[in-house]
Order: C-alpha cells, then sequence, then structure tokens
C-alpha cells in the first residue's frame, strides 16, 4: 500500500515539474543527448544505449565487470579483452579523454552513451560511473555478442 502512494505522489510532483532534478525521475534520450561532451563519439543510439545497459546489468549480476576510470585503464593495460562502455556526460573531459585512445590502440570496441548515473545504476551502484568494462562470459554471451557487433560497426571519429 505504502509503495502505491509513494507512486502517486513521486507522478504529481512530475506533472508540478517539482521532481524535475531528482534522481527518481526519468530524463528522455534527447534531454541526455544535449549534455553531452564534444568527444563523446561514436554515440551508441537509444536501442543500442539499452542493449549496453542490459549487458551491464547481467555482467553486473556474475561480477565480470570493471568500473572506474583507475580500473579499466589498469585491465585494459594488462590486455583484458571486452567492451569498453563510456558515458558522455562526464567533466572534466581530462579525467577520461585518454581511454578511447588506449581502445584503439588495443582494438578494444567502445561507444559512449548520454548517462554516467543510468550507466552506475545499471551496475548496480548508487552512484554514477563514467567508464565500464564489460568482459565476456558464457551466462550472457548472446546479449554481449550482439552488442559487440552493433559497437563494433558504429563510426569511428575522424
Amino acid at each position: 500500500m505504502t509503495k502505491v502512494k509513494k507512486e502517486k505522489g513521486l507522478a504529481e510532483g512530475e506533472e508540478a515539474g517539482a521532481g524535475a532534478g531528482t534522481g527518481g525521475t526519468e530524463r528522455s534520450y534527447q534531454e541526455l543527448i544535449a549534455n553531452m561532451n564534444p568527444i563523446a563519439q561514436p554515440l551508441a543510439p537509444k536501442k543500442l544505449s539499452k542493449k549496453l545497459y542490459k549487458c551491464v546489468k547481467k555482467a553486473a549480476k556474475v561480477r565480470n565487470i570493471r568500473r572506474g576510470v583507475k580500473e579499466v585503464q589498469k585491465f585494459i593495460n594488462k590486455g583484458e579483452r571486452g567492451i569498453v562502455v563510456l558515458a558522455g556526460d562526464t567533466l572534466p573531459i581530462d579525467v577520461y579523454c585518454h581511454l578511447p585512445i588506449m581502445c584503439e590502440d588495443r582494438s578494444l570496441p567502445y561507444a559512449y552513451i548520454p548517462s554516467k548515473v543510468d550507466l552506475g545504476s545499471s551496475a548496480g551502484s548508487k552512484r554514477p560511473t563514467c567508464v565500464i568494462l564489460i568482459k565476456p562470459h558464457e551466462d550472457y554471451q548472446e546479449a554481449y555478442d550482439e552488442c559487440l557487433e552493433e559497437v563494433s560497426s558504429l563510426p569511428k571519429p575522424l
């Protein structure tokens, strides 16, 4: 019963415009793209972003992800394989602007998605995350292969 009341109150708050900046509201894909960095290329389209979020969620269940700039950078240097997912709304850009170059040097597929908050929550964390490395695993191999194919086919920036 209390859950229903909370949802009703939250819905009324959204209609009134009071909950615009809180974590409980969902922003549209177009609103998220408006806050992107200029270096966020190749940007995953809306469908691919959802697939990547789902793949991250499945990988997090089996503890098969690397998250955060420091950890991802360390394991890329060690030669670990996977898909690198970067958040496009991270500021300052200097925090992670070297990672796409590292991925290209090691021919790792990478893509930007619009929101670090959504990336962190799909990884099962309350904290926003600016980069995640999804490692392959047999439990979610089909979803991983689909994401890998689509991320690899994205046009690379010049």
